[in-house]
């Protein structure tokens, strides 16, 4: 999906990243009100911002001082744009304190720094911010700054303040700047909803037009423009809900020159080549080949333990057998393959690029993710990629649409390094992947048997490469430590560890150490995301 293509016909809300944790949060809630927002770095050039011709414009928060200098700014002849246009402009937390600073006013260090709850008080009937909101009426706000507004630009007013005297929301209606100091985008600030679906829809005027409907057949006609009538086009099967949901697009697009493939790269879940395959034939009829090609990638993986290599390493290879594959279909149909098609999310290629003013390159990146960092720069095939302006919630739906069935939309993520990335460390040394496939289906079946899967985002077993004594039959042991991780989230970019019942996780932890034999230690991981990533690695 081109987002030039939906924003012709839809009002786009436009979002300058400025490294907030909470950006990608402001997409999806904007998404949720059926109207298209995208995320773009808040340092892009001018011309990238004109060219997608935003009705809305939201500066996000992020973890700057105006004052440093190197903070990230808005480009040169910004302010001037949404002038003439008439463009709505949001500034939220840094955003705010951008806006304040670029047009006039004066922010300081504060005096006293707001982190967490807090109440705030409307200070004025009338607000544009606010709406039906009367003077005095508090609410309670999720802040995050040390800074804060000291003098106001010309022509601005404060709206609200905080219960320590800050700045909590300034507006010029006349200029169409607007300011919130806290973040209406998460959910510790019970009201952000209302505060963001208010300014979109009566002061902005934005209208509620955009729809999976829409995405897919816009998508269907962009695959089409792109394919030429007698290319071939290769599509990369995983397993997962992402690339089925891209095969099922692409086919609709363009029928019998869709050729899917399937990796067995021996990095794969307790006999999923064998499940997988029959989903694919019975239920999603697609033209799908097997290939295992277990030997070369584990013989490559050899010795190999950063987590950036492994990813590098089997994004190159499947590259490899892709154009083995290309070759293949070139003798059959004397045409090679044009194209490849991946399943990309929009969480894939946020967390590849690192946030502005953060000093870092694609090097320094959370991690490379296999279909965006993780393929070689020589590849001979062409990217298509006709999710990757969707988050997850957003896939499952247009699978919905098209009818895939509802027991595999449902199925948790699967990275596509497999479980080279839930092996710590040597994939290939011992026995650790038969041992981590093992562990991993009884504590997924135990999920099942519970009931639990569906209210479940992701759930697997780690491999965590150490050693620890225990006592089994009566014996010392010095076996392996495995973790169990399970979160809860609706798109993947944050998420909240389950909260198991003992008896439950008592039951797995026996199960396991019962059955698989070398492991004699059960930990749960409970850390949420932000700070860690859901996978380990």
């Amino acid at each position: 999906m081109d987002a030039q293509q939906v924003v012709n016909k839809s009002d786009l809300v436009l979002i300058l990243d400025y490294g907030s944790q909470y950006t990608h949060l402001i997409t999806r809630r904007i998404r949720s009100l059926s109207v298209f927002s995208l995320c773009i770095s808040g340092t892009s050039s001018l011309k990238s911002i004109t060219d997608l011709n935003p009705r809305v414009i939201i500066l996000s928060g992020g973890p700057h001082s105006v004052h440093a200098p190197d903070a990230p700014v808005f480009p040169d002849g910004f302010v001037e744009f949404v002038e003439e246009k008439g463009v709505h402009v949001l500034g939220i937390c840094y955003g705010l304190q951008l806006i304040v600073q670029k047009l006039g006013g004066l922010v300081k260090v504060g005096d006293k720094q707001e982190y967490g709850k807090m109440e705030i008080e409307v200070l004025c009937d009338g607000s544009k911010v606010f709406g039906d909101k009367c003077k005095g009426e508090k609410q309670v706000v999720w802040m995050s700054h040390g800074d804060e507004v000291a003098k106001m630009p010309d022509g601005f007013r404060v709206v609200a303040t905080s219960q320590q005297g800050a700045v909590a929301a300034i507006e010029n209606p006349l200029r169409k700047f607007y300011g919130l100091q806290y973040h209406p985008e998460v959910t510790h600030s019970p009201l952000g909803m209302d505060t963001l679906r208010y300014f979109l829809f009566d002061v902005c005027g934005v209208s509620a037009d955009w729809t999976m409907e829409d995405v897919l057949n816009e998508e269907i006609k962009a695959i089409q423009n792109t394919v030429a009538s007698d290319d071939h086009v290769i599509c990369a099967l995983s397993g997962g809900v992402d690339s089925a949901v891209a095969a099922t697009l692409v086919h609709k697009a363009i029928g019998d020159r869709l050729h899917c493939i399937f990796v067995d790269n021996g990095l794969l879940r307790y006999k999923e080549q064998e499940r997988v395959m029959d989903t694919f034939e019975k239920h999603l009829h697609l033209p799908v080949t097997c290939v295992d090609a277990t030997e070369k990638f584990l013989s490559e993986l050899k010795g190999v333990v950063d987590p950036e290599r492994k990813r590098k390493i089997i994004g190159k290879e499947f590259i490899c057998i892709f154009d083995e594959f290309a070759q293949e279909l070139e003798k059959k149909f004397g045409k090679k393959p044009t194209y490849l098609v991946q399943g990309t999310l929009y969480p894939d290629v946020i967390e590849s690029c690192p946030p502005p003013g953060s000093g870092r390159n694609h090097s320094h990146t959370i991690k490379s993710h296999h279909n965006v960092g993780g393929l070689p720069k020589d590849m001979k095939l062409k990217l298509i990629e006709p999710l990757k302006l969707l988050f997850k919630d957003e896939v499952r739906a247009l699978g919905k649409i098209m009818d895939v069935p509802e027991g595999f939309l449902k199925r948790h993520p699967f990275p596509g390094p497999g479980l080279a990335v839930r092996v710590i460390g040597d994939v290939t040394e011992g026995n650790r992947l038969e041992t981590l496939r093992q562990v991993d289906e009884i504590f997924i079946q135990s999920i099942r048997d519970a009931g639990l899967y569906d209210e479940i985002w992701q759930a697997f077993a780690v491999f965590l490469g150490i050693q620890s004594v225990g006592v089994q039959g009566d014996q010392r042991s010095h076996s392996d430590v495995v973790g169990l991780r399970a979160v809860t989230s609706h798109d993947g970019m944050t998420a909240t560890w389950y909260r198991f019942d003992w008896d439950f996780l008592d039951s797995v932890s026996t199960k396991i150490t019962n059955s698989v034999r070398g492991v004699n230690r059960v930990v749960l991981d409970i850390t949420s995301k932000p700070p860690s990533t859901i996978e380990w690695e």
